[in-house]
């Protein structure tokens, strides 16, 4: 059976733990953090092989939609939707939904960040045909899980149960963002799985699990998919969107799902064993290029940088692409220099960049956020 699959790319964030690489006009999905090509593009690319590009929908906002629009002309402009504010990403999948609704209700919708990283693609790609397999056969939904490999308080946790009959693991419930002492519960367990924020359903059972959960954000939601195509659309949009609730898919769909019980939530979980990563700091991004094999000296420091020295120093990463950079006697590092700014943090406190942007915001540095 041929299955029609719709991918939908979420790229409505800001992206502030990036800065100073990354601005509002110019978020981490737009930016080439890992290879040639950028965030986006490299998920678009490995979407490829199982959808059309006239059959992927990007949902963003007015400060990056010219970017993505030039990065991924083969996508049609029209379907690259702005969101007059950021309502977090149930009103934007929830909208989706209400769209696709409409022109093929029985579409499979894949629900993908447009900023996380795959190693292996040919098994990513098994993985998403599986789920949409399932999210095909019924009112259900599949959720991408990822392995975890230490107890992160930044994720949320699937709980699961056992096999299903058709292979998924059964989803027990949902927890968000959990203390550390729950996060090392939750791996020494062994059937905790991180949220990839990796989605597979079908239009239909998006569209009725909103209508279900969030009654009084789908009017909104159907009201401005009903203007689609029309020119009030804009106008539709712009009233009716800041009036959805602002709150993720997670909260607003999944964890009241979960609670009608494993075996009547039709909620399942695949294991996602491809070497998925969110990208989340620039700590992360060292790792990441450490673990496949990016160009490290023999102490670990990663230079990104016209010309490096390093002496007595380990484990730094550094961005600058147009200056010679030396590093003496510093260990564990992120130095990142653009035209207008330098960053310089630890590994291990490069979470909290975001709070650079929210001070810079604060105090009127407009130009640098």
């Amino acid at each position: 059976m041929t299955i029609d699959f719709r991918p939908i790319i979420l790229a409505g964030g800001s992206g502030t733990r990036f800065w100073p690489r990354s601005r509002k006009a110019r978020a981490k999905q737009v930016l080439a953090l890992d290879g040639d090509r950028t965030m986006i593009q490299r998920t678009v690319d490995r979407l490829t092989p199982l959808s059309p590009p006239q059959d992927f929908w990007v949902i963003t906002n007015d400060l990056l939609s010219g970017a993505i629009c030039g990065q991924l002309d083969c996508i049609p402009a029209d379907q690259v939707i702005c969101e007059p504010c950021a309502r977090n990403t149930a009103p934007a999948a929830g909208l989706a939904a209400f769209l696709i609704e409409r022109i093929a209700p029985g579409a499979v919708l894949g629900m993908f960040p447009a900023d996380h990283t795959i190693a292996n693609e040919s098994a990513f790609l098994d993985v998403i045909e599986q789920a949409m397999a399932i999210a095909a056969a019924g009112d259900n939904m599949v959720v991408l899980g990822v392995t975890p490999t230490r107890a992160e308080t930044g994720y949320g946790y699937i709980e699961t149960d056992e096999e299903a009959p058709n292979g998924a693991l059964r989803v027990r419930r949902f927890t968000e963002k959990p203390s550390r002492e729950r996060a090392e519960e939750f791996v020494a367990a062994g059937n905790y799985y991180w949220n990839s924020g990796i989605f597979i359903w079908s239009a239909r059972t998006l569209a009725n699990a909103v209508r279900e959960h969030m009654s009084e954000t789908a009017p909104h939601l159907e009201a401005i998919a009903a203007a689609y195509g029309t020119p009030d659309f804009a106008r539709v949009f712009a009233e009716r969107y800041p009036q959805c609730e602002n709150i993720s898919v997670d909260y607003a769909i999944l964890e009241p799902r979960s609670a009608k019980g494993e075996h009547h939530s039709n909620l399942y979980c695949l294991p996602a064993d491809f070497g998925w990563n969110d990208l989340g700091s620039w700590a992360a991004l060292y790792e990441h290029r450490l673990a496949s094999g990016e160009a490290a000296d023999s102490h670990g420091n990663i230079s990104q940088s016209n010309g490096s020295l390093t002496i007595d120093s380990r484990g730094n990463y550094v961005y600058s692409p147009k200056k010679f950079v030396s590093l003496v006697g510093v260990n564990d590092l992120v130095v990142v220099e653009t035209d207008d700014a330098i960053l310089v943090t630890t590994r291990d406190r490069s979470q909290d960049v975001g709070k650079v942007v929210r001070e810079l915001d604060a105090t009127g540095r407009k130009d640098l956020v």
